[in-house]
């Protein structure tokens, strides 16, 4: 494992009305980058969560770009307006503007609960700027059709903990149809499984990340 070097600073985009986002990178010392890595969250966290387990750490001293981004409305990001719900452009468009300003094209997206009204419009929009899709019980996979999803062939890691009764089983079910998906089920973990377990979190996306060189 290499050293890393973190960095905070802030990207504005025009789906946000220009207003700041937030944003945490680790990248490896050496400044070689096999891939970029867009980390997002749910309605609880942000992205210091990544920093607290050590998943940027974690990605850039395996020789990967980690960018962990607080969404619009949410820690660091509150000044920045959210675009629209699910069923419109607004929620892939804001994360092809985010990856283009951050030079992250493709990206291997990481996204847990809310920020799947985010990821999901994403991938079936601009499925040409996403490289691999790490959706961990992801809200609204029931927005779109199993027909839908059997389109993408974007390698996919659906992880999920086997305490999470409702969003786990839920994601997993509908995400079961992407036509190039491999599954995770975290023992013992539940909702925000990488919380309860950053251990196997990291091993899991690790070894999934490598398959993608």
């Amino acid at each position: 494992m290499s050293t890393v070097q973190m960095s905070e600073g802030t990207v504005s985009v025009e789906i946000c009305g220009h207003n700041p986002l937030f944003y945490r990178q680790a990248t490896p010392s050496s400044g070689e980058v096999q891939l970029s890595v867009l980390l997002l969250h749910g309605i609880r966290f942000s992205s210091e969560n990544w920093l607290n387990i050590a998943t940027l750490q974690t990605l850039a001293a395996a020789g990967y770009r980690a960018v962990a981004v607080d969404l619009p409305g949410l820690g660091q990001s509150k000044a920045a307006e959210a675009p629209a719900p699910v069923g419109h452009l607004a929620p892939g468009e804001f994360l092809r503007q985010v990856c283009e300003a951050l030079k992250m094209v493709p990206a291997v997206v990481i996204s847990p609960s809310l920020s799947g009204m985010y990821s999901l419009p994403f991938l079936f929009q601009h499925t040409q700027l996403v490289k691999a899709y790490i959706p961990v019980a992801p809200i609204c996979t029931d927005k779109f059709q199993a027909e839908q999803y059997n389109t993408v062939k974007v390698p996919t890691l659906i992880v999920y903990g086997d305490q999470d009764s409702q969003l786990g089983e839920v994601s997993l079910r509908n995400l079961s149809s992407l036509a190039n998906h491999k599954v995770v089920v975290m023992k013992g973990a539940g909702h925000a499984c990488y919380l309860d377990d950053p251990e196997t979190w990291h091993k899991s996306i690790l070894e999934f990340l490598k398959t993608l060189s």
